[in-house]
Order: structure tokens, then sequence, then C-alpha cells
């Protein structure tokens, strides 16, 4: 399934993606089957999101992620899209210190194959964010609703409604472009916030939950898919409904099996009349042994 000729984009195509106007679409996979699709049909940057700990491990958020998680469905994405850019997304607790981040966003290049890293956090993470920069490592960084914070914040809630916590999400994003990163992600930020903030900085932004103004967007494989259906966030559109099709199908399954239909002859193995007839008579010879 991977596209054949698929050019990789680099860090200089998405940083160039700002003075182009070409609209970057980054999409959050969990396994391997899922960068087949992502790298066939020509997603820009496959995401390695700590999201994975509620699709693919169904926990309640993204806090139980650990990086050896991260680092195994990394590097089955990396299999599935060798010719996609691959975003790791470092996840919580893995970069509360400079040591730790710098272990493991390595981990994530070196062990993974990943082509850079995202943190979650602005100014409060600005140390962090540059000491991975000034290390040689590709970073990101993600403002907005965090999942990380999502205690703090009080729930998942939408973030700079007011003049204030809009001002907030702006220093955020000036601090992650000093720090030296390549990118920053809005999520569920109000639209008309992000478009003014998108319009102040020098390095691309995507959005999720943040309307059209951003240089690209993100949404989750499974969701856009119908494939994860706990729930449905506002900022999703359904391009498929592939749950739909699938219990359609294990219904069909169940009741050919039921039936004794399947498997039919199109879906067994033969074997030569004369070894089976020399067969039955070993068997019939066996019983009287």
């Amino acid at each position: 399934m991977t596209t054949p000729g698929k050019k990789k984009r680099n860090l200089q195509d998405i940083l160039d993606s700002k003075k182009t106007g070409e609209k970057m679409v980054y999409m959050s996979v969990p396994d391997y089957t899922s960068a087949k699709w992502a790298e066939a049909a020509g997603v820009d940057v496959a995401v390695v999101g700590d999201s994975l700990a509620m699709i693919a491990h169904g926990h309640s958020n993204t806090i139980p992620a650990t990086m050896d998680m991260m680092v195994m469905h990394a590097t089955s994405i990396r299999r599935g899209a060798p010719n996609t850019f691959v975003l790791g997304c470092m996840p919580y607790q893995s970069y509360n210190t400079v040591d730790r981040a710098l272990q493991n966003a390595t981990r994530f290049m070196q062990d993974a194959g990943s082509d850079a890293v995202k943190p979650q956090g602005g100014k409060s993470q600005a140390h962090i964010l540059k000491a991975l920069v000034d290390a040689g490592i590709p970073t990101a960084s993600h403002i907005g609703l965090t999942p990380h914070t999502v205690a703090i914040f009080g729930g998942f809630r939408i973030q700079g409604r007011t003049a204030d916590t809009a001002m907030k999400i702006l220093e955020d994003a000036f601090a992650i472009q000093d720090a030296g990163c390549f990118m920053l992600e809005f999520e569920a930020v109000p639209a008309k916030i992000a478009t003014v903030i998108s319009k102040q900085l020098e390095i691309p932004t995507i959005g999720i939950g943040a309307g059209v103004g951003t240089d690209g967007q993100i949404l989750l494989c499974h969701d856009l898919l119908g494939v994860f259906s706990d729930f449905k966030p506002k900022f999703t559109k359904r391009y498929a409904n592939l749950t739909e099709v699938a219990v359609k199908g294990i219904k069909e399954y169940i009741s050919e099996v039921k039936s004794g239909s399947f498997p039919d002859d199109d879906h067994s193995y033969s074997v030569d009349e004369k070894e089976y007839e020399k067969f039955l008579g070993m068997v019939e010879k066996r019983k009287h042994l």
C-alpha cells in the first residue's frame, strides 16, 4: 500500500509551508495498518499521539500512556509509513526535567526512528523545548487544551475564550517559537483566536478544533474514519464509518458459521483424491489394530 514514488516530507518542507501557504495534513495513527493507510492516502505527517492510550488500550484519557507504550507503537508506525514524516508525541511526565526529556526524546528518534518529537506546553516548558532543540532534536509543541494538564483545566474545556486567556496562548506560542520549535499545535481554541495568533508567528501552526485559519490540520485516524466510537469530539468530521461496516461484516460471519455455509469450497484447501482414499484406508486399518 506504500505510495509509489511518494516523497517523504522533511523539516524544511514543513517550515516552508508557512510561506507557500500549503496546508499541511497531519493524522494521528496508532498502529502499523493505519500508518499504511496514511501513507497510501498521502498524509504529510503521521503522528504517534498518546491518544492511542484511549484508542488502542481503552483508557479514559491519555495519562496512562508510557514511553515503552509509545516507542512500541512508534516503531510499528515507522514500519507502516517508511516514506512519511513521523512525529512522536511525548507522553505524560516523560519531559518533566531536561534530562528526562532528552533521554525520552532520544528513544523516539533512535529506537523508534521518528523524525521529530512533540511535548506539550508553552512558556512554562520553554527551557525543556530549547534543550531538545539545542541537542539537535526536531521539536514541536502543543498549546490550548493540553491533555496532560486537563485536570488543572477542570476537564476537556475550550481555551482562549477571554482576552486574557487568549493572550496567554499568544505568549505561549511566541515562547515555543523562540525556543526554536519548528511547529506548534492548537487544540480546542476559538477559530478567530487561533487565526490571529497564527498570523503573528513565523513557524507553521496546525489545529485540532481550532478552525481553518491555522497552517494545517490534524485529526485522529480512528475518529475521522469512525473506528473509535466511544465518543465523538465536536471538531471531528466523520469521513467514513468503519465501525458500522466492521460490525455488519462480523454479523455476517457469525451467521454463516452458525448456518454451516462458511467455510465453503472456495475458502477451504483440497487434497488429491487418491491420497484421500489412501488416508481413509489407513484410518480404517488403524481402527482394527
